[in-house]
């Protein structure tokens, strides 16, 4: 059974920084993309990071350049997201995906609230 468990969401005051994990397990995590996709009340689904298997490819939307970061610990069959200067408007659901192409989601994870207060 294939598992992404997402965690480390929470409440933060605007500025704070938070560090959100997804642990895979079910795959060889090393053939895999991975990304991070938030969905807000009310909004579309966004696609925040991504990045490539093993060779260090990212992507970030707009609004998050800068101040997030992604990264995987493939050893440890694990993702990553940083977000640092975290806004209110970054407040949603966090969801890690995997996938072998585009778009990055064979498999999703339960999701993790972040919220994030003015």
């Amino acid at each position: 059974e294939v598992q992404l468990q997402a965690s480390g969401g929470g409440l933060v005051q605007a500025g704070g920084s938070l560090r959100l994990s997804c642990a895979v397990s079910g795959i060889t995590f090393d053939d895999y993309a991975m990304s991070w996709i938030r969905q807000a009340p009310g909004k579309e689904r966004e696609v925040v990071s991504c990045t490539s298997k093993s060779d260090g490819t990212t992507y970030y939307a707009d609004s998050v350049k800068g101040r997030f970061t992604i990264s995987r610990d493939n050893p440890k069959n694990t993702g990553y997201l940083r977000m640092n200067s975290l806004k209110p408007e970054d407040t949603a659901v966090y969801y890690c995906a995997a996938g072998k192409s585009l778009p990055i989601d064979d498999y999703w994870g339960q999701g993790t609230l972040v919220t994030v207060s003015s």
